[in-house]
């Protein structure tokens, strides 16, 4: 499956976990219940897998953890905040930048559509 379609994919099984849930609830609530919905479709999921940093050569842990990666090839980041900005942006780039991974999902579940709370972030050409 091509990076783009597993977005399409997850974006759908976001969409039936947003219809769920509602917004409102912890960031916590959407990445377990996501997570659960995305494994139980038979995909391979990371959940609050480290991203260390390379300064100097040197591999270092600075806490930094994708909220979810999907098939080893699509990050996922998730928020439930009152609206995405260029630091949410930065973020999720900065972690695929680290991986090299090429496409990412900014989800925020605070929003009554879902569909206004997506962001795909491409890094590279895919």
């Amino acid at each position: 499956m091509t990076e783009n379609q597993l977005a399409n994919k997850v974006i759908g099984i976001a969409i039936e976990v947003h219809k769920a849930l509602g917004p409102g609830l912890l960031e916590s609530a959407y990445k377990e219940c996501l997570c659960y919905k995305l494994i139980s479709e038979g995909l391979f999921v990371e959940k609050e897998k480290p991203m260390p940093l390379e300064y100097e050569k040197v591999r270092l842990d600075c806490g930094y953890r994708i909220d979810l990666l999907v098939e080893r090839k699509l990050v996922i980041e998730l928020k439930s905040v009152e609206v995405l900005n260029d630091v949410h942006m930065a973020q999720t780039l900065t972690y695929m930048k680290l991986g090299d991974y090429k496409l990412g999902l900014l989800i925020n579940f605070n929003v009554s559509l879902l569909e206004n709370g997506i962001k795909r972030i491409i890094h590279g050409s895919l």
